[in-house]
């Protein structure tokens, strides 16, 4: 309860919830813009602490991994500890961006980077790091559609995004279409996003296929991955396409564009959720809609105090 109250408090969201298996997550909106640099410190050895154990060896040098530590800024962490052990094991960093659509900027929700402890594995953590960020974001924004994008050359990665949103571009057979939205979107992602998933400036966009050529030069070099090695999906027509598609050797990517809507918060909902997190689930909503309808409209009550644009009336 103290979490929920904490994240009612301050600005962005920060709060910490019961997720089964002996775990607990943490989910923490935009640390870098009110976090102490101890805590940025803390949350950052967490993050490399899994990226140790997940790599083995090598390093990341991109996104919530770089120098710089203002890509904290724009990342929502999520982070799944072991109750017993009071260690990190999983984590999802995701990324807002605005992206340019029409000659306006446009929220993009940058799926971002995965990682779980290979002694953590196959525990059920999918549906709180491939899809929980999404939802309660979703649900801020009004449940208005919000696009998605992905970066991978994983088959199984490829598969579960175009399993659990909507309008995913692109995927094995005729698939949604390849429309100019996602020509602009996908076109202002590499302009001015590489950053955001470690591709370097050599690497080429091939439009015509959404796959991003020579990938890993950017900082996310030690993820690159031979197609034996990358885990594969249990629909073997996304291991096919990625295998025809792709360039292993050279270390290619596809850029996939989607959107999160009400029949993908419904799919997720009701197909990736455990019952046993439901009520979790339920809990973790209710803040989200407290925050985001309830708490302005007392707000708004209230003409003794300022509250964003509105003003007391007597001044």
């Amino acid at each position: 309860m103290k979490a929920l109250i904490h994240a009612i408090r301050q600005p962005y969201l920060d709060a910490q919830f019961g997720t089964g298996n002996g775990s607990y997550t943490r989910l923490i909106e935009r640390p870098g813009l009110w976090m102490t640099q101890q805590e940025l410190d803390a949350l950052s050895s967490d993050l490399r602490a899994v990226a140790g154990r997940t790599l083995e060896a090598g390093a990341l040098e991109y996104g919530v991994f770089a120098a710089d530590r203002s890509r904290m800024n724009d990342s929502i962490i999520t982070v799944i500890y072991s109750e017993s052990e009071e260690r990190p094991v999983a984590f999802n960093a995701l990324a807002v961006i605005n992206a340019e659509y029409n000659g306006k900027p446009t929220k993009v929700l940058h799926l971002g980077l995965v990682m779980v402890d290979p002694q953590a594995r196959s525990q059920g953590f999918s549906w709180i790091l491939y899809g929980l960020t999404c939802l309660i974001l979703f649900i801020r924004s009004g449940l208005r559609p919000l696009y998605i994008s992905n970066v991978t050359q994983v088959p199984a990665i490829i598969g579960m995004v175009a399993e659990t949103f909507s309008d995913v571009h692109p995927v094995p057979g005729a698939g949604p279409a390849r429309d100019f939205a996602k020509v602009q979107i996908a076109r202002s992602i590499m302009t001015e996003h590489r950053h955001v998933f470690g591709v370097g400036p050599e690497a080429e966009f091939d439009e015509q296929n959404f796959i991003i050529r020579n990938a890993y030069t950017g900082g996310s070099d030690d993820l690159k991955k031979t197609f034996e090695v990358a885990p594969k999906h249990r629909d073997e027509a996304f291991n096919v396409f990625c295998r025809d598609q792709l360039d292993y050797d050279r270390g290619d990517d596809f850029l996939q564009i989607g959107t999160i809507d009400i029949d993908a918060m419904r799919r997720y909902v009701t197909k990736s959720v455990p019952r046993r997190s439901l009520a979790n689930l339920a809990a973790l909503t209710a803040l989200v809609l407290l925050r985001r309808a309830v708490l302005p409209f007392f707000y708004w009550l209230d003409d003794s105090r300022a509250y964003g644009s509105l003003r007391p009336w007597k001044t």
